[in-house]
């Protein structure tokens, strides 16, 4: 209003005193000045209403975009593809028995499929090619794998032995050069062996090169082996990352009774084998008469030149051959000018061996194995654990799915690369966030560099908010091998934060040591920022009711099939918590990995000459108190540490009762509640959570609770077996019992190498520090090593697999295999490196 009476006093007449009286205008100008003010005011509030509600929605809109929004533009992966240039080519398809390709998102993809002519079956069953339980291989895996430069791998197939081994020479711009050989033998040991009714039998090698998608991305040819030849033993072509290329397919020994070749056009790497099995023909030799199976749709005319067809993004040769046979895959690549020979034959027969005896000695030097007394099967089952690890790093490029409770449909996340190793080859070929924290405890020990530049890749992955998704499902291959049910990510979901495990072991006691020049100091100077958002995600979503508190979130409190509601998000999937989930839930798993977090910042704050380390230090001392500790965990009347929530163990699951006519119910069981829940600990369910504030050593060692669990420890009727601790009590309700009608057991009673890790470390550690505990604690790690060891010998020796699990009833192992990520860490124990 005081804008319009300035205006109005501006327009008085000519030559009379404006003094600010209102007897210098009339009536009608006070009604008009009153007029405009009015729908000025009621305009000024429309407006800012109108503000408001844009920016309300504009708020929504960047919170729905949290979800899927990067962390910040600097990337804590500074060298990758061709910076690396000794890590840019590998066997990084861990998913398929054997296969090569490079760190880059556009990659040249390479791999093997094989099958026997008399075994083939209508729809191509008998093809291996994907690893799969449901193949049920006698044996496979590395026997040695060093992470760089080779690899050896035995397969075992029926009456058949397969190996495949690779060799890499550096050199050139683009990553220089390798050589894959693949040979076949008859297996003796084999129950399928019979030397009558083997001795006619062939096998097919099928070996091929895929571009994926079209349009700029490659090309490739078959071309023949020599000017006289017809036959496609090779290949030419050019990629942006590798330039020109050439491969050769060259038989080292045997004798090759038949070759075909395809060129063609598949729809994805997903579809590589169905694309293959729609090509075989059955082909009659018109020279012999001799009838082979082979591959059809061969395009010999179609060259690089060739504009006027699409070019093939499938390239594959099949050789049938008598058996023993072995072939060479050379490739090599056009910026090496000048090489001395083509590594094959006797040079790549040498070359090989050189590279098993210097692993060999280094293995030795990292572990100590043989000084340790272990004699030389064991020794060799050790290697074969470390390899298969290793081995099983794979890189994977695409775009997960998340969802947020801001966002009505999942939605893409950013496409990013995932240098990362992998539980399982057959079940699990693709990056779980808390299994590659244990898999970075034996791989930091072989080399750092690998260890950091996996970690640096996972929080590359990491959102605006500090979160990263807890299961890699990255390519159309990781999509196609995952139920539709997993795929999706939710950023409410956590994971145990496993790599503050592998951070601290890098770091060392002396993490002032670490020099500032070092690769790891550039790392982790990178990383602290992304480490401090991690951890502060889950100090803002994960915490409990009550201060120093934490939960799980994830948990489904209207579950009706169920028999304990599951909580995947701790790892531990279906191990019981309380029976009816809420806000008042205390899990003290969590609480010891946020315990572990701060001690892990603190120390990395003095590593890097940060000022947050009395910050973090101050937090682990709060979560390490072991009163506040006992009054939010301890149960007096099982003393033992527990949950706590709306829990009641009178709980089954019923089938729906009859209709009003008889007859028997239908349907699913669901969950009865017998007993009403009340506020309380679930001390009923002695087991690995019990032992958490032991397992990440947050109890000091003087302290006397930590004294009643080692008393407890050793009960067979609690966890004890002669195999391992397993991971529920048999007193428990819970014991071994079906969650679903369809889901079995899974960590209600098995043994789970992972967790005895965590058991033997810090009983390691007890053991070897002051206190009155130490004895114990001693005499039960020597007990409970031997066990976990003999114990998993004995099963690989059997059934030719690291298993996911095993019985404790009789140590047989269960799960998937080969479960080759963290059941590895035998090889740590056996070493005593901790």
């Amino acid at each position: 209003m005081a804008r319009n009476r300035k205006n109005a006093n501006c327009h008085a007449e000519p030559g009379k005193k404006n003094n600010g009286n209102s007897s210098s205008s009339t009536g009608s100008d006070k009604i008009e000045i009153k007029k405009i003010g009015f729908l000025s005011y009621w305009k000024s509030i429309f407006g800012f209403t109108f503000f408001i509600i844009a920016a309300y929605i504009g708020f929504l809109g960047y919170l729905e975009t949290r979800v899927n929004t990067q962390f910040d533009k600097t990337k804590v992966v500074q060298l990758s593809g061709l910076d690396i240039p000794e890590r840019f080519w590998g066997s990084y398809r861990p998913g398929h028995y054997f296969g090569m390709k490079t760190r880059d998102p556009q990659s040249l993809v390479m791999g093997l499929m094989w099958y026997s002519p008399s075994r083939l079956r209508p729809g191509g069953d008998g093809i291996r090619h994907w690893c799969s339980q449901s193949d049920d291989l006698r044996k496979y895996g590395w026997t040695r794998h060093d992470g760089v430069n080779f690899g050896d791998q035995e397969i075992f197939d029926g009456p058949f032995k397969l190996t495949t081994s690779f060799v890499k020479r550096l050199g050139g711009r683009h990553g220089g050069d390798w050589t894959a050989r693949i040979s076949v033998d008859f297996d003796e040991t084999s129950p399928e062996y019979d030397p009558a009714s083997v001795q006619n039998e062939t096998l097919s090698f099928i070996w091929y090169t895929s571009i994926e998608g079209t349009g700029g991305s490659g090309e490739a040819e078959i071309h023949p082996s020599g000017a006289a030849s017809r036959k496609a033993t090779g290949i030419r072509g050019f990629t942006p990352s590798l330039g020109d290329f050439k491969l050769n397919l060259t038989p080292h020994k045997g004798k090759l009774l038949h070759e075909s070749y395809l060129s063609t056009t598949s729809l994805g790497l997903q579809l590589l084998r169905e694309t293959i099995i729609s090509s075989l023909r059955l082909a009659r030799d018109t020279r012999t008469g001799r009838q082979w199976i082979s591959l059809a749709g061969q395009l010999l005319g179609q060259g690089l030149s060739d504009k006027s067809k699409p070019e093939p993004n499938l390239i594959a040769t099949q050789f049938t051959v008598q058996i023993p046979f072995s072939m060479d895959v050379i490739f090599e690549s056009g910026s090496i000018i000048k090489r001395d020979e083509e590594l094959s034959g006797d040079k790549y027969t040498k070359l090989l061996a050189k590279n098993i005896a210097s692993f060999d000695k280094r293995f030795e030097e990292t572990f100590e194995l043989e000084k340790k007394g272990f004699n030389v099967t064991q020794v060799n089952f050790a290697k074969a654990a470390f390899s298969n690890l290793i081995g099983g790093i794979g890189y994977f490029y695409g775009s997960s799915r998340v969802l947020s409770a801001r966002t009505r449909e999942p939605v893409p996340y950013w496409k990013a690369a995932l240098y990362t190793a992998v539980p399982s080859r057959s079940h699990f070929p693709r990056g779980f966030l808390w299994d590659e924290g244990f898999h970075g405890l034996l791989l930091a020990r072989w080399d750092k560099s690998i260890a950091l530049d996996i970690i640096a890749h996972w929080f590359d992955l990491m959102n605006v908010e500090g979160w990263i998704p807890r299961e890699q499902i990255l390519g159309v291959e990781a999509i196609a091998r995952v139920p539709e049910e997993f795929v999706t990510q939710r950023n409410t979901n956590a994971n145990p934060p496993t790599f503050f495990l592998t951070l601290l072991q890098i770091l060392g006691d002396n993490p002032e040591e670490l020099e500032p020049a070092s690769i790891e100091f550039q790392t982790l100077n990178r990383m602290f920022p992304r480490l401090q958002a991690w951890y502060n995600w889950f100090n803002t979503t994960q915490t409990g009711e009550l201060p120093s508190s934490y939960r799980w979130q994830g948990r489904d409190p209207d579950t009706i099939s169920e028999l304990n509601p599951k909580t995947l998000t701790s790892g531990l999937d279906d191990y019981p918590r309380a029976s009816h989930p809420s806000v008042i839930e205390r899990h003290v798993d969590l609480r010891c990995w946020m315990q572990l977090g701060a001690r892990a910042l603190a120390s990395l704050s003095i590593a890097l000459g940060r000022t947050t380390a009395q910050r973090y230090s101050v937090a682990a001392d709060i979560l390490s108190n072991p009163n506040q500790l006992a009054d939010l965990h301890w149960s007096s009347y099982t003393d033992s540490f527990s949950d706590y929530g709306f829990h009641t163990d009178s709980v089954t699951l019923k089938r729906p009762p009859a209709g009003p006519r008889g007859g028997s119910g239908v349907g699913n069981p669901v969950r009865a509640t017998l007993r009403a829940p009340e506020p309380r600990f679930v001390d009923s369910a002695m087991g690995y959570v019990s032992l958490f504030p032991m397992f990440l050593q947050v109890l000091p060692p003087d302290c006397p609770r930590l004294g009643r669990l080692l008393q407890q420890l050793t009960k067979p009727e609690l966890l004890w077996t002669p195999y391992g601790l397993r991971s529920l009590a048999k007193s428990s309700p819970l014991y071994m019992k079906r969650n679903t009608e369809h889901d079995p057991p899974y960590w209600r009673g098995q043994i789970w190498i992972n967790m005895n890790y965590l058991a033997i470390r810090a009983l390691h550690h007890y053991g070897h520090t002051e206190g009155p505990h130490a004895e114990l604690a001693l005499s039960i790690y020597k007990r409970l090593r031997n066990n976990v060891i003999n114990n998993i010998l004995k099963e690989y020796n059997r059934t030719g697999y690291l298993w996911e699990q095993y019985s404790d009833k009789n140590g047989e192992g269960s799960g998937c295999k080969p479960f080759t990520g963290w059941t590895s860490l035998v090889v740590l124990i056996m070493a005593e490196k901790y």
